[in-house]
C-alpha cells in the first residue's frame, strides 16, 4: 500500500473514531473520575473508570476538543477496556513512544489496533499534547487506583 494510500487510511480511521467515539459517557457508578486539560489548545476530558481485580472493568470518557484527542480517546477506552492495570500502562508508554516518533519495540505482544492510525502525529509536534491527554488521564487514574 502506498504511503499516501495508508495516510488516507489512517485519517478515516481518525475520523470515523471522532464522529462515532466508543466508550463516550459517563460510568455514573465509575469509581475513578479524572478531569484533565490542554491549556495550550483548550482539550479537556472526564475520564471514568472501573477497576476490579486489577483489571479496567469499564471506561468512558466525556470531552471537548480537536479530532485528534477526541479519536484518541476513543482508541484509548477501546485499548484498555478488559486490560490489566499493567498491560494498559505498558500500552501507554508504547502509545506514547511512538507517538513521539520513537521505537515502541515492547508492542510486539500487544495488539495496537486502531491506535496505529495516530502514528503520523509523531511529525507534528504541536499536536503530540492533544494526541496523549486521555492516555494521561488514565495513566494518572491508573496509578492513582494502584495507591488505594
Amino acid at each position: 500500500m502506498s504511503s499516501n494510500n495508508l495516510d488516507a487510511l489512517y485519517r478515516q480511521v481518525i475520523m470515523d473514531h471522532y464522529k462515532n467515539p466508543r466508550n463516550r459517557g459517563i460510568l455514573e457508578d465509575g469509581s475513578h473520575t479524572i478531569n484533565m486539560n490542554n491549556p495550550t489548545c483548550g482539550d479537556r476530558i472526564q475520564l471514568t473508570f472501573n477497576v476490579q481485580n486489577g483489571i479496567v472493568t469499564d471506561v468512558k470518557f466525556e470531552g471537548e476538543g480537536c479530532s485528534i484527542s477526541m479519536s484518541s480517546a476513543s482508541m484509548m477506552t477501546q485499548a484498555i477496556k478488559g486490560k490489566n492495570v499493567e498491560e494498559a500502562l505498558k500500552l501507554s508508554k508504547i502509545f506514547s513512544d511512538m507517538i513521539q516518533g520513537k521505537d515502541y519495540e515492547d508492542a510486539d505482544d500487544l495488539d495496537l489496533g486502531d491506535i496505529e492510525a495516530l502514528q503520523g502525529v509523531s511529525k507534528f509536534p504541536a499536536r503530540i499534547k492533544c494526541a496523549t491527554l486521555a492516555w494521561k488521564a488514565m495513566e494518572k487514574g491508573l496509578k492513582e487506583d494502584e495507591q488505594q
